[in-house]
């Protein structure tokens, strides 16, 4: 039997396995509490899904607003299944979209509103 993983990937570089919805809440806070209007670059965070012997999807938050999601044919990144969807979103947005991928609710995901031509 295939075995799914979720791992978070925080700004700072650290993963977290199975991350709880406290502890994705957290690492959002973090991202949007920055200041909007910085010369540096924007932080970012991502929520990876996926399965030992398969597919990937990667939901990427950046300290901007910015919300990624990407389908991936496994975890080296070696065919993209479908482009880059993206979208500005909240604090509570993105947390819906993690929520969601740590659910596996793939499907949910797609049916999100992204941004036309994505």
């Amino acid at each position: 039997m295939t075995q799914a993983w979720v791992t978070l990937t925080g700004p700072d570089g650290r993963e977290l396995a199975s991350p709880t919805e406290q502890q994705m809440s957290a690492v959002l806070a973090e991202l949007y509490s920055r200041p909007k209007k910085t010369a540096a670059e924007p932080l970012s965070a991502a929520l990876r899904f996926g399965y030992d012997d398969g597919l990937m999807y990667v939901a990427e938050v950046s300290s901007n607003g910015e919300a990624c999601f990407e389908e991936w044919s496994d975890r080296d990144c070696e065919v993209a299944l479908a482009n880059p969807r993206r979208m500005t979103a909240s604090r509570a947005q993105a947390l819906q979209l993690w929520s969601l991928m740590a659910a596996r609710q793939v499907s949910k995901i797609r049916a999100l509103d992204w941004q036309s031509g994505s």
